[in-house]
């Protein structure tokens, strides 16, 4: 059994404000979570605005030091305590690919100059080898070299830039590639497109994902497995398709609030998330309790709530198999 995503004591603090009483932010708070699987997995990691994921894909991907805590991919410490990795070693294990591709790419450099650059500094390749590599990855994404070569990211479209986003990320090889909301500048009828290739390439590459998303549709689609996270906690992780058609925490029940599940289809409906508040960030006990229609008085109590297994899960809550008459927004 492979150990795909660890975090022990994860967790990273930002100090908002003047030197007189700043404000605390704990954008990760205690996060553990550990992922094993004798085979690659996609992890949709998902939430509302400002509930951590991004802040743990940049700790993963050593962008953002974090305060406190450690990370492992496949047996390798990535960040924090115990990392001894370089951040070369570091991309040729995992490769990112970020929201917006326009921004991943400059203007005035043609986008086969970034796919070689990765196959010669990261995956350490010769500039013959590199071209066979260039073709095979593009190839993958439904894309030919002769179309890539030369030419600048505004002469793409939103989904074909991605694309070569996720050809960059395969040259090395890595064991997981992290994909941060990929879909969300891309237009709806490409969408899908993206999502099913990364199940064929997860196959194909033997090549595990990380998901963020706050697309519900698409995660329960993609996923092997989910974590559900509110103000840089965990509040709910297991199988994707149990968590998302069972949920127990009333977070992820307000979540899908927004998007009512089906056997046969998803069914939008008019949902409105609160704005984020920092004194949010500033609570003790379960950090949800102001929103959710069953806290009592234990949901503030200074330790956060327990891990309670629930239908070979784990939930975050005093009371998670309980139906709530009700969620607040």
């Amino acid at each position: 059994m492979n150990t795909v995503l660890k975090t022990v004591g994860l967790n990273k603090t930002y100090r908002l404000g003047g030197f007189i009483n700043p404000l605390k932010i704990n954008a990760l708070d205690e996060v553990n979570l550990t992922i094993e699987s004798e085979k690659p997995v996609i992890v949709s990691l998902v939430g509302e605005s400002g509930s951590g994921k991004t802040t743990l894909a940049k700790v993963i991907l050593r962008l953002v030091a974090p305060s406190s805590g450690q990370a492992m991919i496949y047996d390798q410490f990535v960040a924090g305590d115990g990392a001894n990795v370089s951040k070369k070693e570091i991309l040729s294990s995992v490769q990112p690919i970020f929201q917006n591709p326009f921004e991943a790419f400059s203007a005035y450099r043609t986008v086969d100059a970034y796919l070689e650059r990765t196959a010669t500094r990261i995956a350490g390749l010769s500039a013959s080898d590199a071209v066979d590599a260039m073709q095979t990855a593009l190839s993958s994404v439904g894309l030919k070299y002769a179309d890539v070569k030369g030419k600048y990211p505004n002469q793409f479209s939103g989904g074909e830039l991605q694309r070569v986003s996720i050809a960059r990320a395969l040259i090395p090889h890595p064991k997981m590639i992290i994909a941060d909301e990929p879909v969300s500048m891309i237009d709806a009828s490409l969408r899908m497109n993206i999502i099913n290739l990364f199940l064929s390439l997860k196959e194909e590459y033997n090549t595990s994902f990380l998901y963020i998303t706050h697309d519900l549709a698409t995660a329960y689609y993609v996923s092997d497995y989910i974590a559900v996270m509110y103000r840089g906690t965990i509040v709910e992780f297991g199988e994707g398709k149990s968590i998302l058609k069972n949920p127990q925490h009333p977070y992820t029940q307000l979540l899908l609030n927004s998007v009512a599940l089906t056997d046969r289809k998803w069914e939008r409906k008019t949902f409105i998330a609160s704005d984020m508040e920092a004194k949010e960030f500033q609570f003790t006990g379960c950090r949800f309790k102001n929103r959710c229609p069953i806290a009592e008085d234990i949901c503030t109590h200074k330790r956060p709530p327990p891990i309670r297994q629930e239908d070979g899960r784990d939930v975050y809550c005093h009371f998670a198999t309980e139906e709530p008459e009700g969620m607040k927004v």
